[in-house]
């Protein structure tokens, strides 16, 4: 398998689509945001609402890693991912934008929305929680390119099966929601 090379270039370029994306989804007619194409299914706030479950946790590990690194002058924009961790944001990134390997989710990050109870002002509130947790995220990678991203690591949501360093984590997580966008699109159909 190729190395994986990351840089936050690439990575802020690609979450500012997903954002692009989130927010013409978000215009949506309210019947279109709450149909699942069958009972076992997600509709599409189900699935922001993951995402902002699975970023939440990833969130205050990223606020304490960045107390811990120390500012980087110059040095390469890319970082190559290890050899676990690259295959771990395999398992997440979709290709040709089909899903590899459809998985359960662990009960933790499930959302728990009530569909009788979604109204606008309901939706509202989650696509707000998306924008501002992922806002986040992008001003994390930006902090990132002026620290030395070697020096500590974050354990991930699932546990200390998988560490990553700040670059893989934000590569696990753009795979992640790169993933919901596709399974979002299926959903509309």
């Amino acid at each position: 398998m190729a190395s994986l090379l990351i840089t936050s270039e690439n990575q802020i370029q690609r979450l500012n689509g997903i954002l692009n994306h989130v927010r013409t989804i978000q215009a949506l007619d309210i019947s279109r945001l709450i149909a699942a194409p069958n009972s076992k299914s997600w509709n599409v706030v189900e699935v922001i609402a993951h995402l902002n479950i699975a970023y939440g946790i990833y969130m205050p590990r990223l606020d304490e890693a960045f107390t811990k690194l120390p500012d980087v002058y110059s040095g390469t924009s890319e970082f190559k991912a290890r050899w676990w961790q690259k295959m771990v944001i395999a398992g997440q990134r979709p290709k040709n934008g089909v899903r590899k390997w459809k998985m359960k989710t662990l009960k933790r990050f499930e959302p728990l929305l009530s569909h009788e109870d979604l109204n606008s002002e309901k939706i509202d509130v989650v696509f707000d929680e998306f924008f501002t947790l992922h806002d986040h995220l992008k001003q994390s990678i930006l902090k990132s390119r002026s620290k030395d991203v070697s020096k500590t690591k974050i354990t991930s949501a699932i546990g200390p099966i998988v560490t990553f360093y700040l670059p893989e984590a934000f590569e696990f997580l753009l795979c992640h929601l790169e993933r919901h966008m596709v399974q979002i699109d299926e959903i509309l159909g």
